[in-house]
C-alpha cells in the first residue's frame, strides 16, 4: 500500500497512487452542506414579489458558470452539473410549458438530450456488394449552446427579522442555436430546456466548486455563489395581473431595460420606505 503524507490515494481502477495534484488534499467543498434558510412563517411575510431574472453567461462576471466547457478535475460547468444531477443524483427536471413554473410536469433525460441537439440520425451506405445499409449515428448533445439561464425568485419582507430577503425558487437553462439550414446564422433560436426546483439542487450545488480567478485556494461552491448573489442579471418578468406577461411584451429596446430597472428599484425602495430617519 502506497502512502503520502498519511493519506491513501485510490485510482478509479482500484489501484493506489501517491500522486497528489497539488500541495494538499481538497476536502472542504466535497463535505459541504447547504446553509439552512431562516424559518419563515406565512404570518411573518407582510409583502412579497415574484420576479424572473435572466443571467447571460457571456458577461465576464458570469464566466465561472459557463466554463469549463468539458469537465476539468472536479470542476464542471453549471449545465454539466445539472445534467449530472438529473442523470445520477435523482434530481427532477420539469417541463417548460405554461405549468412549468409550478414544477408539476416532469420530463426525462431523453427529452432533455433531444432539446440539446442529441438524438439518432440514420444514414444509408453502400456495402462492398452494392447493397444499401442503414446505419444509426448518435448526435452529440451541445451543452456549449447553453448561454443563458432564467431564474425565478421571490423577494419578501420578513417582519419577524425586519429584513428584505430573497429566495430562489427555480432555475432554467436556455439554449441558443441556429438551425442547420441557416447557413448565414442570422436567425438565432432560443429554447428553454427544463426547470429545476432550486431547493432540490442545493445539496448538489454545495458540493461542487466554481473557479475563483483571484485565489486557487478559495474555490466557492455553486450554492455559495448563488446565495451571495455573485452573478450579473436583469429582470425580464414580474408577477402581474396580465398573466405574468414578459417585459418585452409591452416595451421595446431601451424601454425594456428602463422597466426592469423600475421594478428593481420598486423592490428595494419598499424596505427604505418602512423606516423613519
Amino acid at each position: 500500500m502506497m502512502m503520502f503524507a498519511g493519506i491513501n490515494f485510490v485510482l478509479a481502477q482500484g489501484e493506489e497512487s501517491n500522486v497528489l495534484n497539488g500541495v494538499y488534499q481538497k476536502i472542504h467543498i466535497a463535505k459541504k452542506i447547504p446553509v439552512p434558510f431562516e424559518y419563515l412563517r406565512e404570518a411573518d411575510v407582510m409583502w412579497s414579489k415574484t420576479v424572473w431574472r435572466k443571467i447571460d453567461l457571456r458577461e465576464k462576471i458570469n464566466h465561472p458558470y459557463y466554463y469549463p466547457e468539458t469537465q476539468i478535475g472536479d470542476r464542471k460547468s453549471l449545465i454539466d452539473l445539472l445534467l449530472y444531477g438529473i442523470k445520477y443524483e435523482g434530481l427532477k427536471a420539469y417541463s417548460t410549458t405554461d405549468d412549468a413554473n409550478e414544477f408539476k410536469q416532469e420530463i426525462t433525460m431523453a427529452e432533455i438530450e433531444e432539446r440539446l441537439g442529441g438524438g439518432i440520425d440514420s444514414i444509408t451506405q453502400i456495402d462492398e456488394n452494392g447493397n444499401p445499409i442503414i446505419k444509426s449515428i448518435a448526435r452529440e448533445i451541445k451543452t456549449y449552446d447553453v448561454k443563458q439561464y432564467l431564474i425565478k425568485e421571490v423577494w419578501f419582507f420578513d417582519k419577524q427579522r425586519s429584513v428584505l430577503d430573497v429566495r430562489m425558487v427555480g432555475i432554467c437553462p436556455i439554449r441558443e442555436y441556429f438551425k442547420p439550414e441557416d447557413t448565414d446564422q442570422e436567425d438565432v433560436k432560443m429554447r428553454k430546456l427544463f426547470w429545476i426546483y432550486y431547493p432540490d439542487v442545493r445539496p448538489l450545488f454545495a458540493k461542487n466548486p466554481l473557479f475563483n480567478e483571484f485565489n486557487d485556494a478559495e474555490y466557492r461552491s455553486f450554492d455559495d455563489m448563488f446565495l451571495k448573489r455573485m452573478f450579473s442579471s436583469y429582470i425580464v418578468q414580474e408577477s402581474n395581473v396580465y398573466n405574468n406577461r414578459l417585459i418585452n411584451d409591452y416595451t421595446l429596446g431601451v424601454e425594456s431595460l428602463m422597466e426592469a430597472e423600475r421594478i428593481k428599484n420598486e423592490i428595494f425602495n419598499f424596505e427604505q420606505e418602512l423606516w423613519e430617519y
